[in-house]
C-alpha cells in the first residue's frame, strides 16, 4: 500500500501544516503552480516527490517538472496535469492525452476548487486537491490524502488546513 499526499497552487508558500497532514505519507504529489524551486527543494528534503509545472511557473520550474506527467502507482496508471478542466469539459491538451490513452487516476490543478468525482466517459477518477497556497480566490487551504493499494484507490481524505488570507 502507497499512501498518498496531493496538493496544488502552493504559489511558493509550504505551509508548515503540510508536514503535520503528511507525516505518515509515502510521496507527494504536486498538480502545479509550484510557485519556487524552494518548494520543491522543501518537499523533496520531506518526502519522495512527483509533480507537475503549472501556468504560473518560471523556466526554472518547467525545467524540473514536466506538464503532464504519467507513471504507474502499484498497479494504478496515473495522469498528473495543471490545466485539465473537469469531467465533461477537460482543457485541449489534457483531452487529446485522454482520448490517446486514459488512466485510472487523472489529477488536476489550477481552478483552487477541491473536488473529486468518477468520470463515467473515461472509467477514471478524477481529482482536484483545490490550493493550499495563499494566492487566488479561494477561501480555505486544502489537501487531499488517500491510498493506492494494488490497483485500488482508497482511504480518501480531503482535509482543510486553514483560511487563506
Amino acid at each position: 500500500m502507497t499512501k498518498i499526499g496531493l496538493l496544488s497552487d502552493t504559489h511558493g508558500f509550504v505551509d508548515p501544516k503540510i508536514y503535520e497532514y503528511f507525516s505518515e505519507v509515502d510521496e507527494i504529489w504536486h498538480a502545479g503552480d509550484v510557485g519556487s524551486l524552494e518548494v520543491i527543494e522543501k518537499l523533496r528534503a520531506f518526502k519522495p516527490f512527483r509533480g507537475v509545472y503549472g501556468n504560473i511557473d518560471d523556466h526554472q520550474i518547467r525545467m524540473e517538472l514536466p506538464e503532464f506527467n504519467r507513471f504507474r502507482c502499484e498497479d494504478v496508471d496515473v495522469l498528473i496535469t495543471h490545466i485539465g478542466g473537469k469531467p465533461g469539459k477537460y482543457a485541449k491538451p489534457a483531452f487529446e492525452a485522454l482520448e490517446e490513452k486514459s488512466p485510472k487516476l487523472f489529477v488536476c490543478g489550477h481552478s483552487h476548487i477541491l473536488l473529486v468525482k468518477m468520470d463515467p466517459r473515461y472509467n477514471m477518477l478524477w481529482m482536484n486537491p483545490g490550493a493550499c497556497g495563499y494566492k487566488g480566490f479561494h477561501q480555505v487551504k486544502t489537501l487531499l490524502r488517500f491510498s493506492i493499494d494494488g490497483d485500488k484507490i482508497m482511504g480518501l481524505e480531503a482535509i482543510e488546513i486553514g483560511k487563506r488570507v
